[in-house]
């Protein structure tokens, strides 16, 4: 598993030169305030990047804002959900789509612009040579900008503890700035993940280093929403604790049967 922790910012985009067709999927609740905002900036650096974004009913009409533009720009589409199902719900349905289409690199990215536009190009780049690249704010040259005291240590803490857990070298398993080869999320089993909140981010990277893809980590700067309301709260975290050690135990105890074995074949 490869980390980029001196990747530059600046990387030559491999997806661009070789023509290989992006779609950005962006999951909504709430995000009228931001969504303009986040398309425009994605397109001014990735013009002939495909848009999804999968709004959950959002009470302040982000879907009915998300279908006008798609109106009047063809590489935006919408998938409308009926109710509020959690994040790790809405990337599914939204992968889920995008697999019915054509693009052959597929990204998640939030709407409220803690995930740079900019940074995009140098994370399609290093997917030169990896199935996965996650945009990272844990690998030199990271960081997170505007984010309290408290807000950093429990994110900082939770991937250690799911690095330490889950015996894993990623420095960030939380985050939601991602790009896939079209192949990884045909491959791995979407219909078995049942996370949500930041855990869909544990998981999906857990289920795709236990599969043997190719992992690499791209310095990103993240930096905490100006406009609307975080949607972390105490039965994320828990869920992504309770997870966490589940699989963390689970395969600890994989990796000793075949020891076991080794030693009763030894005896015998």
């Amino acid at each position: 598993m490869a980390r980029a922790g001196d990747e530059p910012l600046g990387a030559a985009t491999a997806a661009q030169q070789s023509g290989k067709s992006v779609q950005v999927v962006i999951p909504t609740y709430n995000e009228r305030e931001n969504l303009e905002s986040i398309v425009a900036r994605l397109h001014a650096v990735l013009p002939d990047a495909e848009v999804l974004v999968v709004d959950d009913a959002s009470p302040d009409s982000t879907g009915q804002l998300a279908d006008s533009m798609a109106a009047a720009d063809d590489r935006i589409q919408v998938l409308h959900r009926s109710d509020k199902g959690g994040l790790g719900a809405a990337y599914l349905a939204g992968f889920a789509a995008a697999l019915r289409g054509q693009a052959e690199i597929i990204v998640e990215m939030d709407a409220d612009g803690s995930h740079a536009p900019e940074d995009l190009p140098a994370m399609l780049g290093a997917l030169q040579d990896a199935d996965i690249v996650l945009g990272s704010r844990y690998v030199g040259g990271g960081q997170v900008v505007n984010w309290p005291a408290h807000r950093r240590w429990l994110s900082q803490g939770g991937n250690l503890y799911s690095r330490l857990a889950l015996g894993v070298g990623i420095r960030d398993l939380t985050g939601g700035y991602r790009a896939f080869h079209r192949r990884v999320l045909e491959e791995l089993d979407l219909a078995d993940v049942s996370s949500q909140g930041y855990c869909f981010q544990v998981d999906m990277a857990w289920r795709a280093v236990q599969a043997g893809f190719r992992v690499r980590e791209v310095p990103i700067t993240f930096t905490e929403r100006e406009r609307g309301e975080s949607k972390m709260n105490s039965g994320i975290v828990t869920e992504a604790l309770w997870k966490v050690t589940t699989w963390g135990v689970s395969h600890r105890l994989r990796q000793l049967r075949p020891r076991k074995e080794r030693e009763k074949s030894q005896l015998s």
